[in-house]
């Protein structure tokens, strides 16, 4: 009789590290609501949402890297679970957007990482790396905008807004920041429907639509001007640093054009430029093509 192979008992310290943990961080007057996982000790990747999303968005990418990776994604204040003052008291601009997370980054001990931006969470992370160039080990964009040929169609409304910011322009774009918005902006350019999860349209509905928070969206419309103006410093960071940078881009974006992936060509030649048939949230239609990709750039440019 053949006796039966041991089992192995499961490396149950590895397993705990690699669990996602939801955290609270206090920094100034603003409890930061975050997900992290992995070894301290591991290189660190900071994963940053953008509008429509919150750190949920990388709930599946998190446990594709943490084995290898210390993987922190914050929710932005006026996203997710994240605790900020009310507006007026809290300024609600991508300067004190960026002010709190690179504070936040301190305050969690992170020297130096990677980022995985996505949509507003680019121009924050793009502030970032102009303050401390060497903190940046690589940078991954998934329809994270530094380029004015990449802005698409669904700008024009707020482009008006921006050369005349009128109590009337304001009041044209109040479906923006809605349930119905949010579930549009997650199915926009989809092939696939069945790819997209419900309870993530649910749920950035729900929290896109708590009381006083669509005053705070439409003010973060109006100051996202700022992140278009400082387009030629952010693409002279690029020049200037070449950090490794892949680009996963969703082709169907009604928001952020192919043409924005492109254009990194110019200022990192090197970029690894990708498109997948899909829209502005790639990562929910396709999550298990895009985090190979990512694991794999990471493994090559992240030691």
């Amino acid at each position: 009789m053949i006796s039966p192979a041991p089992v192995q008992p499961p490396d149950t310290a590895a397993a705990a590290t690699q669990q996602t943990r939801h955290r609270f961080e206090q920094v100034g007057d603003v409890k930061v609501f975050y997900r992290e996982a992995g070894d301290p000790r591991a290189p660190a990747v900071l994963l940053l949402h953008g509008f429509a999303a919150s750190s949920f968005m990388y709930r599946h990418l998190i446990p594709t890297l943490s084995d290898r990776y210390h993987v922190i994604a914050p929710d932005l204040p006026g996203f997710g679970f994240t605790e900020a003052a009310k507006r007026g008291d809290y300024a609600y601009t991508f300067d004190q957007l960026a002010e709190t997370i690179d504070q936040f980054t301190v305050q969690l001990g992170l020297e130096r990482y990677a980022m995985q931006v996505f949509d507003y969470g680019a121009p924050v992370g793009w502030r970032l790396a102009l303050a401390h160039p060497s903190r940046i080990t690589a940078i991954v964009s998934q329809n994270g905008n530094a380029y004015e040929e990449g802005l698409g169609p669904g700008w024009a409304p707020i482009q008006k807004y921006w050369a005349e910011p009128s109590q009337a322009n304001r009041d044209a774009l109040h479906e923006f920041p809605t349930a119905t918005s949010v579930e549009w902006q997650y199915l926009e350019g989809v092939v696939d429907r069945d790819r997209v999860a419900p309870d993530a349209i649910a749920l950035e509905g729900w929290l896109v639509s708590r009381p006083g928070n669509a005053d705070i969206q439409l003010d973060l419309l109006l100051d996202y001007a700022t992140n278009v103006a400082k387009y030629p410093e952010f693409q002279a960071y690029f020049r200037e640093h070449r950090p490794p940078l892949l680009a996963v881009w969703g082709r169907n974006d009604p928001f952020f054009l192919p043409a924005g992936a492109q254009a990194w060509k110019r200022d990192i030649p090197d970029a690894d430029v990708r498109f997948y048939d899909t829209g502005h949230l790639a990562l929910e239609t396709h999550g298990v093509e895009i985090g190979a990709v990512i694991r794999a750039f990471l493994e090559e440019n992240v030691k």
